[in-house]
């Protein structure tokens, strides 16, 4: 897999790896927690996630536009239906060890009470990647504070860390996220996870597929203990 996208003269492999990479792709994501804490029995749920990434500019600046959109099909609480939907633009700037970016994050009540906390929610995002012949690697920060109300404020931690093997192969670390919750006043997510992924032509259209596992220790309130996301990502190279 030696084709390289237009996005700093990176392999398209390592491009969707990288949240900086100017490339549109659609992922398509299956979350499924095997276990909760605090509840009784062998409770599991499970959300399918949508995440179109579009990247654009506005005269010199270098936008990519992202998009969660979560469905829940299972829940041992809650209803099935569309939970909160979060955007993000992120404003990209190149250097010669990678690139760093930054710019607003919004959370969309469209889960209402049933599945989400029924407020907007914005703030800002700072994060990089840098990049070492097969290695990436970065941190990005989203901080989301409720408009109006007072059950969402939260910052979100993500590390990035992926290896390529060679062949369309990598390894790294998972979505995870480490979420502290400034009402509470404690880590509502401290999860730890891998990452497995292949990337595969069919004829002249890359399609990125990955398995991930994750186990979070953040143990205070009901919350997955196990995650197992199986994801497919549509790519579309300039």
């Amino acid at each position: 897999m030696a084709q390289e996208s237009e996005s700093g003269g990176q392999s398209l492999g390592q491009a969707a790896e990288d949240p900086t990479a100017s490339l549109m792709s659609l992922q398509i994501a299956d979350w499924f927690n095997a276990s909760f804490y605090h509840l009784p029995g062998d409770e599991s749920a499970n959300t399918v996630v949508l995440r179109p990434v579009i990247p654009f500019r506005t005269g010199e600046m270098s936008h990519i536009f992202r998009a969660t959109i979560p469905f829940l099909t299972d829940h041992p609480r809650l209803d099935s239906g569309l939970s909160d939907v979060t955007l993000f633009d992120l404003v990209v700037f190149n250097e010669d060890w990678g690139r760093w970016g930054l710019g607003p994050v919004a959370l969309l009540p469209t889960g209402g009470d049933d599945r989400g906390g029924n407020e907007w929610a914005l703030g800002p995002a700072i994060g990089f990647t840098a990049r070492q012949d097969k290695l990436i690697w970065g941190l990005f920060n989203q901080n989301l504070f409720n408009i109006g109300g007072e059950n969402v404020n939260a910052s979100v931690i993500q590390p990035i860390v992926n290896y390529g093997l060679g062949n369309g192969w990598s390894i790294g670390s998972s979505e995870m996220s480490f979420t502290w919750d400034w009402e509470a006043e404690r880590w509502s997510s401290l999860p730890l996870g891998a990452k497995i992924s292949k990337l595969q032509k069919f004829g002249e259209f890359p399609v990125q597929f990955s398995l991930q596992y994750e186990h979070d220790f953040a143990d205070a309130t009901v919350g997955p203990e196990d995650t197992i996301r199986f994801t497919l990502k549509l790519l579309f190279p300039k």
